[in-house]
């Protein structure tokens, strides 16, 4: 059997993982003011966090995909010989994305699809997305590929420190007063996603207070896999390489690096850093 794997691009997928996975990407759409762009494919991360940064910018928007967009996504994927699809998408709770891929499935009556919804963003999607790949070149139905990944996606963590909420809150994931009191607080607060949803982990009042809550955060136990996140100005390197010396138990047996695309981007700002673990079942 032949599964194609589908994830829309707030996955941040890098087009080497794309590639190698031969995974299929659907975009959303990024807007600076009256400019609107595919995201990554008329705006990559670097062109992105130049834009954002620059002097006087537009705030950006974000804009899911259309169920037409999956639909082509997944007509393609069967006329290239796929007997069925595995979609991989942002949280329900955070995204229209995944009523877009659900209406695209309904629209292809007959046709195995199996849409997942990650209950989460970035690299959470795109762990999934990886690991749907290298199952499906085992040869994997669609159907036990599926409930592999929400095995995983229950044991997967987010933790990102966030220099504001400012970009949160304009872009609707949480509430003016929660936002307005981190400003009066000047906090550095620490988010993570909790049944679907961003929640506060922490609000650290400073810098150096929330690097160091992350961090125990982010090593309180083993993990198989880490992937370490970072919108510039943030150093991620070095924030690996402080979380890789204070996880406790074996060395996980992936790490690695992403800057946050435009997608994830457009809502956390300048300044994050954090990471995506993966603990044992």
């Amino acid at each position: 059997m032949t599964v194609a794997i589908v994830a829309d691009s707030g996955s941040d997928l890098t087009p080497t993982q794309l590639r190698e996975g031969k995974i299929r990407q659907v975009p959303l759409t990024v807007s600076f003011g009256d400019r609107s762009y595919l995201s990554p494919d008329e705006l990559q991360p670097e062109d992105f966090w130049r834009h954002l940064l620059a002097p006087n910018s537009p705030f950006p928007h974000t804009a899911a995909p259309s169920a037409g967009q999956f639909k082509r996504a997944f007509e393609e994927a069967f006329a290239e010989g796929a007997d069925g699809i595995v979609c991989v998408c942002l949280g329900e709770k955070l995204s229209a994305t995944l009523s877009s891929a659900q209406m695209a499935k309904e629209m292809l009556p007959g046709k195995q699809i199996e849409v997942i919804d990650s209950r989460s963003a970035c690299m959470a999607i795109g762990l999934l997305a990886i690991r749907g790949a290298t199952l499906a070149a085992r040869g994997l139905p669609a159907g036990q590929i599926a409930e592999q990944l929400k095995d995983l996606r229950d044991r997967t963590d987010l933790f990102v420190a966030l220099e504001t909420l400012d970009y949160l809150r304009k872009g609707g994931r949480i509430g003016h007063a929660k936002a307005a009191i981190g400003g009066l607080l000047s906090v550095k607060p620490i988010i993570t996603v909790v049944d679907g949803l961003v929640v506060t982990a922490d609000q650290p009042r400073t810098r150096a207070r929330a690097r160091k809550r992350l961090l125990e955060l982010m090593t309180d136990r083993p993990a198989t896999q880490i992937c370490v996140l970072y919108s510039p100005p943030a150093d991620g390197p070095a924030f690996r390489d402080e979380v890789l010396a204070r996880l406790p138990g074996p060395a996980p047996k992936v790490v690695t690096t992403q800057i946050i695309g435009p997608v994830i981007g457009a809502h956390v700002g300048p300044g994050a850093y954090g990471g995506i673990l993966v603990h044992e079942e």
